[in-house]
């Protein structure tokens, strides 16, 4: 079984001094002095990570396990889809899981679906048709509903854990795929994640180097948090209490740098070792195109091997040029996938 690469931790972000677009990873220390020196040097402190912040995730005992089978759902020729629930640390997550007809083992994707209001949310929504699509083609798919939406146990951060709660979700999710008795090679797993769910995605990789072989993301948001939080929060709206809320608790980008650092996938990108694939339409006004070409630049010079895939005229939800992007897809995980 595949085990994630454990790294050393990286300590409090706010002595960091680089540009935002570099990748950060090492730690600042404290030396504790003393008035009579010794031969035994006392070891230096070092302050621990902000509470909610990808190091603090990266440190945390993430357990994921008890996948469940319930109702078929769904059937096609070649897959069936049921409704699961697994578990991740102490929550129950549902979710939708297809498999391939046969025996198997099979190679399995876990699908990281975008923003959907989760007041309005059902159990499987946002990544239908690749379910589907993986299904139909020899993957087992797990869809990860996230705590918060459809059956999962409720999301008790009340918004402001920054994503890192939904991060975890799916890499529990991974381990409870592992550990279940059904027909995985756990041996040949990958990543996949759509808008928002790119970006856990890009969050996932950071907390569990080596967790998964490869990893594609459609139409991702930034990699930077600010980005997200300047477009998606404060520049709308009907969003302001989110962003006073957010504000008060954490402070401003440019007063609280350091917290924003740390909640960004990109500040760790020298710590990813899966082979990345970005796909994004020129004409995404949702996620704009050049976020990717910002995140591949930045994971391409922390050695990552990225690749992006540009789609002319295509807007954010993927229309003409989606089976396209699924070849392109499938190409690239079974490449990746064939050796484990």
């Amino acid at each position: 079984m595949r085990r994630w690469i454990p790294l050393v931790l990286v300590a409090l972000l706010g002595a960091a001094c680089s540009g935002a677009d570099e990748p950060r990873g090492a730690s600042t220390t404290t030396p504790v002095t003393s008035a009579t020196p010794s031969a035994s040097a006392t070891a230096p402190a070092v302050d621990p990570p902000h509470p909610v912040s990808l190091p603090a995730l990266r440190a945390a005992d993430l357990r994921g396990g008890g996948l469940r089978l319930g109702a078929e759902v769904a059937r096609t020729p070649q897959h069936r889809q049921y409704a699961v629930t697994y578990r991740s640390g102490g929550l129950t997550i549902s979710g939708r899981l297809a498999v391939p007809e046969g025996a198997g083992p099979f190679p399995a994707v876990v699908l990281a679906h975008g923003y959907i209001d989760p007041a309005v949310y059902v159990n499987g929504q946002g990544m239908t048709r690749e379910r589907a699509w993986f299904g139909d083609r020899g993957y087992v798919a797990l869809h990860v509903d996230y705590r918060g939406h459809a059956g999962s146990s409720p999301d008790r951060s009340g918004g402001l854990d920054m994503r890192m709660g939904y991060t975890e979700d799916v890499v529990n999710a991974v381990a409870a795929l592992r550990s279940w008795a059904g027909p995985v090679d756990d041996e040949r797993v990958a990543l996949v994640g759509r808008s928002m769910g790119g970006g856990i995605v890009y969050n996932a990789l950071a907390v569990r180097p080596g967790l998964v072989d490869a990893a594609v993301v459609f139409a991702p948001v930034s990699s930077d948090a600010v980005d997200n939080f300047d477009h998606f929060i404060r520049g709308d709206a009907g969003r302001g209490d989110a962003a006073r809320r957010i504000l008060r608790r954490y402070g401003a980008p440019r007063e609280a740098p350091a917290f924003w650092r740390g909640i960004s996938a990109r500040t760790y990108f020298t710590d990813i070792t899966e082979p990345v694939l970005i796909h994004h339409g020129t004409a995404d006004a949702t996620c704009p195109i050049a976020w990717s070409r910002a995140t591949a630049r930045s994971l391409r010079a922390a050695g990552v091997d990225v690749t992006l895939r540009t789609y002319p005229g295509e807007q954010h939800a993927f229309g003409p040029q989606w089976a396209l992007s699924m070849t392109r897809t499938d190409r690239f995980l079974r490449r990746h996938l064939s050796a484990g």
